[in-house]
């Protein structure tokens, strides 16, 4: 075995185990992008972008504010108080976006209270991703419609103890970034 370029030198083809036989190579491999929501009550569902989809303001606005975020949040809230919190994307940042905030939401946190170049205050960015990341890459995927396919079902299965340890862990690391004065702490 030559594992520098794949390659397996035998006296005859037999000679090499079969689950090494074929070795499956992807050109250009597939990819998504999502946004998920969660709270200590429930976890949103995931909404993917569209192929080839340029996420603006108001794209984001209109499919993922408008088009998940309110219902669901009617959903697990109601009329109660709740916080919404994003990271620092350019869509979400959008003066169209902070706005349809500030007007349907009980409680959000603005960009301008956001520590410019700090590192992931939310949750989902230093926490979930990377948890869902490993459990979805833990198999390889032949198509965009395995990988979605797989995502779901390791959303599913996050459990909300998990989420919740996440958020639990909120005020700890916006604390650590107080005290280094918006700089590195990890």
């Amino acid at each position: 075995m030559n594992s520098q370029n794949d390659r397996i030198y035998a006296a005859a083809f037999e000679d090499i185990p079969e689950q090494e036989r074929t070795v499956q190579r992807f050109q250009k491999p597939g990819s998504v992008m999502i946004w998920g929501a969660a709270s200590s009550r429930s976890k949103f569902p995931l909404v993917f972008v569209k192929s080839g989809v340029k996420i603006n303001a108001a794209y984001y606005r209109e499919a993922i504010l408008e088009g998940c975020l309110k219902a669901e949040a009617q959903r697990v809230f109601g009329q109660g108080q709740w916080t919404f919190q994003q990271d620092s994307a350019p869509a979400h940042r959008a003066r169209i976006v902070q706005d349809w905030c500030r007007a349907q939401i009980p409680d959000f946190i603005s960009s301008s209270e956001w520590p410019p170049s700090s590192p992931d205050l939310n949750p989902l960015d230093f926490s979930i991703w990377g948890i869902l990341e490993a459990r979805v890459n833990a198999v390889q995927h032949r198509s965009v419609d395995s990988l979605k396919k797989h995502l779901r079902a390791e959303w599913r299965n996050l459990s909300m103890n998990t989420i919740r340890t996440s958020i639990a862990s909120w005020r700890r690391r916006l604390r650590a970034v107080v005290n280094k004065r918006g700089g590195r702490f990890e």
